[in-house]
């Protein structure tokens, strides 16, 4: 069985989730690489397999806890497992709570919230095996404080954060590291598009004037960078914005 070790990462057909593999790659990890897009997946594993590294596509709805359970048991074929990267998430809508769709909250909360529990109880055995396990939580700031017609995504962005503060008092004297990435502002392809429901002007108008938002490749060396410190040291949360973004409501925009 190989010592390499292994990092599963989910939502990592774009975004923060492919930035993130391709870091732990070059960082001597194996990585696993899980989203619903299976063409997604593959693309990037070939693109990581032709650069050297070690990687392996599996196709996964984090939602799907018999999927997540079988995407467990199918690791042991491989090293130990050491890093868990819950990425997989986002929002949908950004109606005030008097009129949001109740489908639309409970949508995020079963990606941001019940999808970073299954798949962190079916690894947390091998983690804790491993000797020296991660698990990272990349929340949000929207999980830290809330603003207007961000009910929904805030409300499960808080409950991802308050699984990684719980995991990690449960985990205390375990060889289990708890991390929590809370980034602000970040503008990749698919995050505000998939907010605004296709609408290209109103995913565009997020960022407008904001001249150096974060980009994904931002987020991914931030987390690459708190995996790898020595295994006595956790990063319990490292909130992550632009320079332009003093909170989740004050943002400097350049006329």
């Amino acid at each position: 069985m190989s010592t390499v070790p292994t990092a599963v990462i989910t939502g990592a057909s774009s975004g923060i989730g492919a930035a993130t593999a391709r870091r732990l790659a070059a960082a001597g990890y194996r990585v696993v690489l899980t989203a619903r897009r299976k063409d997604r997946i593959e693309a990037l594993a070939a693109e990581l397999t032709e650069a050297g590294h070690e990687a392996v596509p599996y196709a996964l709805d984090v939602t799907d806890r018999a999927a997540v359970e079988a995407l467990a048991a199918s690791l042991d074929r491989y090293g130990p497992v050491r890093v868990l990267v819950n990425n997989a998430g986002g929002a949908l809508g950004t109606e005030p709570v008097a009129s949001a769709d109740p489908a639309d909250w409970r949508s995020m909360y079963e990606v941001n919230v019940l999808g970073v529990l299954h798949i962190t109880q079916a690894l947390l055995p091998a983690l804790t095996a491993s000797g020296d396990g991660t698990v990272v939580v990349l929340s949000s700031t929207a999980g830290l404080a809330t603003y207007e017609g961000g009910g929904g995504y805030v409300a499960a962005k808080h409950g991802a954060h308050v699984i990684a503060e719980t995991l990690r008092l449960e985990l205390c004297g375990q060889p289990v590291r708890v991390i929590e990435i809370a980034p602000g502002m970040v503008k990749t392809e698919e995050f505000a598009l998939t907010r605004y429901r296709g609408d290209q002007d109103k995913a565009a108008a997020v960022y407008a004037g904001v001249a150096e938002p974060l980009t994904a490749d931002d987020v991914a060396d931030t987390v690459t960078w708190a995996v790898t410190r020595p295994p006595h040291v956790n990063i319990d949360l490292l909130v992550v914005r632009p320079r332009a973004q003093a909170s989740n409501y004050k943002v400097h925009r350049e006329s």
